[in-house]
């Protein structure tokens, strides 16, 4: 594995004209991973990833590797976990002086619930910059 990409095991379990359907299979290699805290997949004991289908030799049951660059990992983290918190932190800092401990406690988790609700709405747009690619093992 190169040091510019993080990769996962699995196996296919569908193939459709549009995405390829890998069930990513957990392993001990997770534990020595050092995003394994971040990656949520290390976790995970099974997970469907669906990846843009490629030209290749493809068969449902194959074991291959799933990859995606370090820095969409990275970038991903950031979205999902620290802008959240970020925003939450602000808010709550920010409008407890004003309006008090639990409703700067409301709108903080308000307003990280809308950043999640935007990021939602803005899925598929996300999904085409995460793009993961397959490759044999």
């Amino acid at each position: 594995m190169a040091k510019d990409s993080i990769s996962h095991e699995g196996k296919i379990v569908e193939i459709s004209p549009e995405f390829i359907t890998v069930e990513i299979l957990s392993s001990s290699a997770c534990a020595s991973c050092h995003s394994a805290a971040f990656c949520g997949i290390g976790d995970a004991v099974k997970k469907a990833v669906q990846v843009p289908a490629t030209l290749g030799n493809w068969q449902i049951g194959q074991e291959v590797d799933v990859v995606l660059k370090r820095s969409m990992g990275f970038k991903a983290v950031w979205l999902a976990y620290l802008v959240p918190l970020a925003l939450l932190m602000v808010v709550l800092l920010g409008l407890y002086p004003v309006v008090g401990e639990l409703l700067a406690g409301v709108l903080g988790i308000a307003a990280a619930g809308l950043y999640y609700l935007v990021l939602w709405l803005f899925r598929d747009k996300l999904r085409n910059e995460y793009s993961f690619y397959i490759k044999e093992k």
